[in-house]
């Protein structure tokens, strides 16, 4: 059975959960407790050189990068597929996936956030501040990117794609640092549709048996 090392508030497993539940594979979850710093230790690095959430393994394969996951996903694994078949088509799509994964989330990923605390010194709204404007810039980009008319019921199209997959929790951690969400309706719209989906439903951060360790403060 595939593996994946997640956390439950971890937007890139967070897309990593949607692919795997949209291709209908089954997965074991193996926790890294991200609060703690169990990612810099060296068991984890032992497995992971990058120190990140996720890592998939497949039997002797390990790999870890959410965007490289979801393609090998697609490319090796059967279910749905979460790229289109054209090359235009899968341009797009990794356009607006990278969009997300390159663009908006570095700068507001838990080390980042850490960072402006702990190294700068910053308060929490001043980081909320911080995590909005990017949000909001990178929010604003993906919308007008939905203007074009390959935007379906979905990102790209009327099935679901890696695309989807990746806004989708980028919206979750929007909503999480209070960023108004609701100007952007074409990416709500989506969202929307994408929730209605059980393989989306059941990979959000509420629905992981890790989530309970956190609201116990542990």
């Amino acid at each position: 059975m595939l593996q994946l090392h997640t956390y439950f508030r971890s937007s890139a497993s967070f897309r990593v959960r949607i692919a795997l539940n949209l291709k209908g594979l089954p997965w074991e979850p193996k926790v890294v407790w991200l609060p703690s710093g169990e990612q810099c230790g060296d068991p984890f690095r032992a497995v992971n050189p990058q120190g990140l959430v996720p890592l998939l393994v497949d039997g002797e394969r390990r790999l870890a990068q959410s965007l490289a996951i979801i393609e090998y996903l697609d490319e090796t694994k059967p279910g749905p597929k979460l790229l289109p078949g054209d090359p235009y088509g899968r341009a797009r799509v990794r356009s607006l996936s990278m969009l997300v994964a390159a663009e908006i989330h570095p700068l507001n990923n838990l080390r980042v956030l850490n960072h402006l605390r702990d190294g700068l010194g910053l308060d929490a709204e001043a980081i909320a501040r911080w995590y909005r404007h990017w949000c909001d810039e990178g929010l604003a980009a993906f919308e007008r990117e939905l203007a074009d008319p390959r935007t379906g019921r979905y990102c790209h199209g009327d099935e679901p794609s890696m695309a989807d997959a990746c806004l989708v929790p980028q919206i979750f951690n929007a909503r999480r640092f209070e960023t108004d969400v609701g100007r952007y309706r074409r990416s709500m719209r989506i969202f929307d549709e994408c929730m209605k989906l059980e393989a989306f439903r059941k990979a959000q951060p509420s629905q992981q048996e890790e989530a309970s360790r956190d609201r116990a403060g542990s």
